[in-house]
């Protein structure tokens, strides 16, 4: 929901309300073939206490997400870093994060500071209110809203 957040407020509200649109995206499928493929030497998909899933988590305590590309970076940064934060309130500490961009041969160093999860908490609240809205936040067009798969709930 984090990610959602940061990507749209509206798509966060719908799927909140379990509309979930993304099965039959092509670009989801897309990310999903590059999930399978890259980094095949890791265990992935490590899912803790049914809050969170992590795309894998190296021995030496670092945890990556694995993204198709930079358009929504810092969906993918706070992310990586509510994880950080959610490891941390469990009593796990010095963990470090990487966002790996496969395709992109790039890969970014994230780290949580004491203002990042100052702004969480203020984002967890935010996600709150918007799970028990009754209608969906306004419509924010952005750059991204044509490869959404939600379009066709905002647009027509």
């Amino acid at each position: 929901m984090v990610y959602y957040y940061f990507v749209c407020q509206r798509k966060l509200y719908y799927f909140c309300k379990n509309l979930r649109m993304e099965q039959d995206d092509e670009n989801v499928a897309i990310g999903k073939v590059l999930d399978e493929t890259a980094y095949s030497h890791a265990e992935k998909h490590i899912t803790v206490n049914n809050q969170i899933s992590v795309d894998y988590i190296e021995k030496s305590r670092i945890l990556h997400e694995v993204k198709k590309s930079r358009s929504i970076e810092e969906a993918g940064i706070w992310q990586l870093k509510y994880y950080l934060w959610y490891f941390k309130q469990r009593g796990v500490e010095h963990l470090t994060g990487k966002i790996d961009y496969p395709l992109l041969k790039h890969t970014e160093s994230i780290a949580l500071t004491k203002e990042d999860e100052a702004h969480l908490l203020n984002v967890m609240k935010e996600i709150n209110a918007i799970q028990g809205m009754k209608t969906p936040p306004p419509r924010k067009t952005k750059k991204i809203c044509k490869k959404c798969a939600y379009y066709d709930l905002c647009f027509i």
